[in-house]
């Protein structure tokens, strides 16, 4: 089909998160991800096979594929590869630079391995950068030593990454710590003196250190890095500030909390360079704090009706029946709002975009079988077609009526036959 000038920056992609064209509210374009153009493994297949045909092999020498030998390596090759222990090598070689030699890259693949450890478990992404941008990697190598004598004074937070240590109260009692686990300073800039001796229980112990002014500083500077919005007096979202690089270009505020509402009217607002996938992860998790998808159709209908937000809901529409189509064709209500829409689109003019939710539907609407029973052959049938070779088109359900027999065998408008 010959698309609209201003459809195309469509993608057709296979790609199960798609990639999003961002384009301005005052543009009328708008980009939209979707498989209809992509080819399944059968299809490769059997057009592969057509075109080699019935090729003569007679005459070519023979050769052994795919030997024992060859078998035993190729396994011993996907176990090198899948062994976790590699990934952790990766690891120690970013910790084992001086914190002003870390890249970004290493600092992300710190946070890939820090974000598991039950130490960081509850501190914000931006703290987590900030705390492996600076750790220490420190190795004990036998077990028994002791790390820290009772009463000394205390300079570092310490989080083990690997082996076990036991902490000896002057009381009698002891206490074991693994892997995860933290010891050491608490975030303030006062004097701290140990409870206890440290030791290592087992050889090759590995932990990261942070400096007691550095934890400090992190840890006590969070609330400078966020944004709270109010609104009558109480707190209805919290913004972070968080910064992609170093280089300070890729910066901004992102949503870490916020009441219901709040997220609903976010979806219309400009979003942080840092959160450029807001819409997609609201559609993703909407389930988990709304009682009905109502909640957000209702609101986007009657955003609509407002100029300056039409691009915008238009495009969370688009997003959503791409992205998770099952919310409207199981869901009657659902269904009724995006008649709704698509005829609020036709009222408006808005035709690339009718033409982007139509193409949307059609790729990800599901084959199903229906099957209505009439009593006589002169029964009405409750539904009206429209289409045909006279018109140029598929066949397609114009018309259901409510109630009808038709409606309860799951007819819907917009079915095409």
């Amino acid at each position: 089909l010959q698309l609209p000038a201003d459809l195309t920056k469509m993608h057709l992609t296979d790609n199960p998160h798609p990639q999003v064209t961002h384009v301005p509210s005052s543009q009328s374009g708008c980009s939209i991800a979707s498989d209809s153009g992509s080819s399944s493994l059968s299809d490769i297949y059997q057009a592969t096979e057509s075109e080699m045909g019935d090729v003569d092999l007679t005459g070519l020498p023979e050769a052994p594929v795919d030997s024992e030998d060859e078998e035993e390596e190729e396994d011993e090759d996907i176990d090198r590869t899948s062994d976790p222990l590699l990934g952790r090598d990766v690891v120690r070689e970013c910790l084992e630079k001086e914190p002003a030699d870390k890249t970004d890259d290493d600092i992300e693949q710190l946070l890939e391995f820090m974000h598991q450890l039950p130490a960081f478990a509850n501190m914000t992404m931006s703290v987590r950068r900030e705390l492996c941008s600076v750790m220490i990697f420190e190795v004990v190598e036998q077990a028994g030593a002791i790390i820290l004598e009772d009463g000394q004074e205390l300079d570092s937070w310490y989080v083990i990454l690997n082996g076990t240590v036991e902490i000896s109260y002057p009381d009698g009692k002891s206490e074991s710590l693994c892997m995860g686990n933290s010891f050491g300073i608490t975030p303030s800039l006062d004097k701290q003196y140990m409870n206890g001796v440290v030791r290592t229980k087992v050889d090759d112990c590995q932990f990261v250190c942070i400096a007691q002014q550095d934890y400090w500083r992190i840890l006590n500077h969070v609330e400078k890095n966020t944004h709270k919005v109010e609104e009558e007096g109480e707190i209805v979202m919290v913004k972070e500030h968080r910064e992609l690089d170093r280089s300070g270009t890729r910066k901004g505020h992102i949503v870490i909390k916020a009441t219901p509402e709040r997220l609903i009217m976010h979806l219309i607002e400009e979003h942080s360079i840092v959160d450029p996938t807001y819409i997609e992860d609201f559609l993703l998790t909407y389930r988990t704090f709304l009682t009905s998808p109502l909640e957000v159709g209702n609101k986007l209908l009657e955003w609509f009706t407002v100029d300056t937000l039409r691009d915008k809901v238009t495009r969370v529409v688009l997003l959503w029946v791409n992205n998770h189509f099952n919310d409207f064709e199981g869901d009657p209500a659902m269904t009724r709002f995006l008649e709704e829409f698509e005829k609020n689109l036709e009222d408006t003019k808005m035709k690339g975009h009718l033409r982007l939710l139509n193409i949307a539907c059609a790729a990800k609407a599901k084959w199903r079988q229906i099957t209505l029973q009439k009593p006589s052959r002169d029964s009405p049938l409750f539904f009206s077609l429209l289409g045909g070779s006279d018109k140029g088109f598929g066949i397609f359900v114009e018309t259901v009526e409510i109630g009808s027999k038709a409606a309860e065998a799951g007819l819907k408008r917009g079915d095409q036959v």
